[in-house]
């Protein structure tokens, strides 16, 4: 069952994949992307300068080695890329995985995962230097740290993959490779024991090549988008992060009471007020749940009773 799981979801990510191909590409330059539909749901690329979220991350492999990403660049599941619904393309972000403080930047060129609860698909390489290649899935934070695209950006001519480039594997790049370890997992000992975990600064813990070669500007209009650093950050790791279902956030108390006890059945349900840029709001959220799969089964309940804005946080 567990096999057969998997392979439905990698079958809807390839699905997205290549529907949302649809609206244009732009190899070298950026583009934001028109809205686009998979599997009966509505996605908004936009420019999003401040983004910054928490939620489950995933990898892709081997499948879609060689194919072209949303945005005309070959995937190679050897260097720093990843995929995301709406963020334009290319775009620099940071991913943090929550349960081992690795830290990593990335280079959005890809769209998906297109699979609930997801809201970042990193290559294998990302997965094995943020340590969740062998899990699949990790709680993860993730915020734009460049690439924000310029107005005036340009929306180029689909590409068009060649038999030849469909079925050639790219070699596997060697410059640059560090030679660091990683540190221990969660719960080993580090160095200078007389310094707290509050204290420490992030250390870099590895150079995380291959790296990608510099692109080129391809019209007047389109900005460069700048490349990952290549090195892995270990962040200190304060307490192990719960995963909820926000099924919603509202400005009144009043609404997010009624949304709890309409959810109530579900599980355990809470009403939680945060302050963000000096307003208040209350969201709705139900949990701690235990593990990713108890929050995919949670997710898939409260989207059933139609509310189609609910997604799994981490916090």
């Amino acid at each position: 069952m567990l096999l057969a799981g998997c392979a439905e979801a990698k079958l809807a990510i390839f699905a997205g994949k290549q529907v949302a191909r649809a609206d244009g590409s732009a190899p070298n330059g950026v583009k934001i992307g028109k809205p686009y539909q998979v599997k009966g749901v509505w996605y908004y690329p936009a420019s999003q300068p401040g983004y910054d979220e928490t939620g489950i991350a995933s990898w892709y492999g081997g499948k879609f080695h060689g194919r072209k990403t949303a945005n005309g660049e070959t995937y190679d599941m050897n260097t720093l890329t990843a995929a995301h619904k709406t963020l334009p393309l290319p775009s620099l972000v940071q991913v943090t995985n929550l349960e081992n403080g690795r830290s990593l930047e990335l280079r959005v060129n890809d769209r998906g995962p297109f699979v609930n609860g997801r809201i970042i698909d990193v290559s294998r390489r990302a997965a094995q230097l943020l340590g969740f290649e062998r899990n699949g899935t990790a709680k993860v934070r993730v915020n734009v740290i460049g690439g924000d695209a310029p107005a005036g950006a340009t929306i180029m001519a689909k590409p068009v993959t060649t038999p030849a480039e469909r079925d050639a594997l790219p070699a596997v790049k060697q410059a640059g490779v560090g030679s660091e370890s990683l540190p221990p997992p969660p719960g080993g000992r580090v160095a200078n024991p007389a310094q707290s975990d509050d204290d420490k600064p992030a250390a870099l813990v590895a150079d995380a090549a291959p790296r990608q070669a510099e692109p080129t500007t391809t019209t007047g209009n389109v900005g460069l988008v700048p490349q990952p650093s290549g090195q892995v950050r270990q962040l200190p790791v304060k307490r192990a992060p719960n995963i909820f279902i926000q099924a919603g956030s509202f400005t009144r108390f009043d609404n997010a009471n009624r949304l709890r006890a309409r959810l109530a059945s579900l599980g355990p349900t809470e009403v939680a007020n945060v302050r963000v840029a000096q307003q208040d709001f209350f969201r709705v959220l139900i949990g701690p749940l235990a593990s990713v799969d108890q929050a995919d089964q949670a997710l898939d309940k409260v989207l059933a009773t139609g509310i189609t804005d609910a997604r799994i946080i981490v916090d």
